[in-house]
């Protein structure tokens, strides 16, 4: 039997012993038996990387190293199936042997841990016997009888011979290696196994996929050896990467992978990427006919219990790259955390630790396996699609809480759960894959709605952290679903925030038009409130689009319908936009009063955050006009509240516009000190490009008479 090496191993299975090495063995009352102590199997051709993990192995049974606080008696390899386990303990064996650790001998024995007639420890313990020469008549009906013989034997040759080391494959519990631990403290065992094994007081060394380094190696030399001349991955590393990342970076599918191009001479590397490009289907595409992903993750699926089995199929159809606690909960309609569940399949490889403690993730193509089970059985597509909905709704209840944390002013009912601005962006920061990816949802005519109310209260926060690539993604998926139902309110609604995400992108003219069409809509479906805000949007974007007279108009268009309507809070947030119009259009004295009453109606309105952006905008009007040192006491309001806030961002934007304040006055030591800081402020904002101006600016303070970019206005 050859486990894919090519090399001979003891299998013991159903009471039979198969291995080469005893083909045509005799065994004679008087003479010897044979020994089996070199069936370590070849290495693995075209193994690729592991250089960290084949160095820990290595020094952990390195004779000549220290070991603390004890000798490593024990070394178990573990990761999910298909991630390379036998192929590094085997070429840790090989090197370990080449340098004379273990003249003893190698003993390699394949458990089939996930077969469904896997090799006891009895089995085991009688397959190692005979490989170390115990004639069968010598060998006991007892396991306690046959260990205790195994341990001797061992002793025995490690007076004569030297250490062995013994690996022990593809195990599937402690119980059935247990048995085969050395007594003697000068051997070694090494085990395999897709589950973690602390049970055992190994060391323990887990695997993950390969590096994308890694794998683009794996590929590029699986096609030379079967071809010297075959540089389809070397000639086309783009699509290679991709086909990596399609593969997950699991050396198996890799494998896989290259083996199918190895088959086809005349394929290209991408077209083998655009059939394993659908999802559901990447899986039937990674079979090369004698090795199948969904065959090797399938072993570890049927020996999980109804409870975990369930609990992957649900995680598989999880939003995002990975969930919380909390998500799975509700996911499993569970009363409790099913944490005993998670700790479990982690301990399988199934599921791995997300980013942070509480977080799940799966592998891509578990995820992949995952609904491929799901999508097989009628049963488990409905159980499915209502844990789904399940999601969805407990997304759209805490988002909504979030959202209304973030816009309360004083006056206004307190939100659920979220005590304060803080408490809200936690977890919408940990949440925010999740939610950007369940928004998109928005496609599937049963979770539309849902998935658009979800949508419709991210914009705030995706802006405050400047995620602009998911809020246009999370605008595009709410405008579609909306334009789909017919619902012009959500529609325009959908149309009005996608606006204001391409315009933070830089993409002006189609932020235009998405408000042109916001406005048309609202106005179609008689929303004057609507109305009013798509005109005051569409005002900000023409103003960058350097159509100032019609940012102007429409800014006005937006003060008077908030104005009829009573809206002061939003009539303060029009008068801010028309002000920094206004001074564009270089009507400087109408933007100082425009900012003024915007100032103040954001005051009675409660709205700190306004206020400050009120404050920010009037001292930039103010300098314009002279008035530089009100300018400068302007700006220090702005700054005191944006970092109240933590606003890093507005915050960078405030010390810009005090730096150039600073200048003016010829005060260069203080604006240097200024831009210094608001490239601190934007870089924690995520702003590279402002930080990066704003250092230069500070560069050239003594230099040039008017370093620096032009003031920026804050808009709400």
């Amino acid at each position: 039997m050859t486990n894919g090496y090519g090399g001979d191993h003891l299998d013991f299975r159903g009471g039979e012993f198969t291995g080469s090495f005893t083909a045509k063995a005799e065994y004679h009352e008087h003479g010897p038996a044979p020994t089996a102590l070199d069936a370590l199997p070849a290495k693995a051709v075209g193994f690729t990387g592991r250089d960290d993990e084949l160095r820990a192995l290595l020094d952990a049974f390195d004779p000549s190293v220290p070991q603390r606080p004890a000798a490593v008696l024990v070394a178990a390899v573990s990761g999910l199936g298909g991630i390379g386990k036998t192929a590094l303990a085997v070429e840790a064996a090989h090197e370990a042997c080449g340098r004379g650790w273990f003249a003893g001998g190698v003993l390699f024995m394949d458990l089939h841990g996930y077969d469904d007639d896997p090799v006891t420890a009895d089995q085991a313990l009688e397959a190692l016997l005979r490989a170390l020469g115990t004639a069968p008549e010598h060998i006991q009906a007892t396991a306690d009888e046959r260990a205790a013989l195994y341990r001797s034997t061992l002793a025995e040759r490690a007076r004569e011979r030297g250490a062995v080391l013994i690996l022990a494959d593809n195990a599937s519990s402690p119980e059935q290696v247990r048995p085969l631990l050395p007594g003697n403290t000068r051997h070694r065992l090494l085990v395999t196994s897709r589950n973690k094994l602390p049970q055992l007081g190994a060391r323990l060394l887990p695997l993950n996929e390969l590096t994308p380094q890694e794998a683009y190696a794996l590929l590029d030399h699986a096609l030379r050896i079967a071809d010297p001349s075959d540089s389809r991955v070397a000639d086309g590393a783009e699509a290679a990467a991709e086909l990596a990342s399609r593969c997950g970076h699991l050396p198996l599918a890799l494998q896989i992978a290259a083996a199918l191009l190895v088959l086809d001479r005349d394929k290209p590397v991408a077209e083998l990427v655009a059939e394993l490009t659908e999802f559901r289907d990447r899986l039937t595409h990674l079979d090369d006919g004698e090795r199948s992903v969904r065959a090797a993750f399938d072993l570890s699926y049927r020996r999980l219990p109804p409870e975990q089995a369930r609990l992957l199929r649900l995680l598989s159809l999880a939003p995002g790259p990975d969930v919380s606690t909390e998500v799975v909960t509700v996911l499993a309609e569970a009363d409790v955390p099913p944490t005993r569940a998670l700790d479990a399949l982690t301990r399988t490889h199934l599921v791995e630790r997300g980013n942070g403690r509480g977080r799940w993730r799966l592998h891509d193509l578990v995820r992949a396996f995952g609904v491929g089970v799901v999508a097989g059985d009628a049963e488990l597509v409905e159980e499915g699609e209502a844990a789904r909905g399940r999601v969805l709704e407990f997304y759209c209840r805490w988002a909504y809480a979030a959202d209304d944390r973030l816009r309360w002013l004083p006056g206004m009912a307190e939100p659920e759960r979220f005590a304060d601005r803080a408490q809200a962006l936690e977890w919408l920061d940990g949440e925010r894959a999740g939610l950007v990816a369940a928004a998109q949802w928005a496609g599937e005519e049963q979770h539309a709605d849902a998935a658009m109310r979800l949508a419709a209260c991210l914009g705030e926060y995706l802006r405050w952290r400047r995620s602009f690539d998911d809020w246009i993604t999370v605008g595009r998926a709410a405008r579609e679903a909306a334009h789909r139902a017919e619902d012009r309110h959500r529609e325009g609604d959908a149309w009005d925030s996608l606006g204001l995400a391409l315009q933070e992108a830089g993409q002006v003219a189609e932020a235009v038009d998405a408000h042109t069409r916001a406005r048309d809509l609202h106005q179609a479906a008689g929303d004057r409130h609507g109305e009013g805000s798509a005109w005051n949007n569409l005002g900000l974007a023409l103003r960058e689009a350097g159509r100032v007279g019609e940012a102007v108009d429409a800014h006005t268009c937006a003060r008077d319908l908030f104005q009829v309507a009573g809206d002061r809070h939003r009539e303060g947030i029009a008068w801010t936009n028309l002000g920094s119009a206004l001074r564009e259009a270089g009507r400087v004295g109408e933007a100082v009063d425009a900012h003024t009453r915007a100032r103040d109606l954001y005051r009675a309105a409660g709205d700190r955050h306004g206020e400050g952006m009120a404050w920010g905008n009037l001292g930039i009007a103010l300098r314009q006009v002279g008035r530089v040192g009100e300018a400068v006491e302007a700006y220090g309001k702005a700054l005191e509240v944006f970092r109240e806030f933590e606003d890093w961002y507005r915050v960078g934007q405030a010390l810009h516009n005090l730096a150039l304040a600073h200048k003016s006055a010829h005060h260069p030591i203080d604006a240097r000190a200024c831009w210094l800081q608001a490239a601190d402020a934007f870089t924690r904002a995520n702003a590279p490009t402002e930080a990066t101006q704003a250092r230069n600016s500070a560069d050239r303070t003594d230099k040039d008479p008017d370093p620096a970019p032009p003031p920026t206005s804050v808009t709400p």
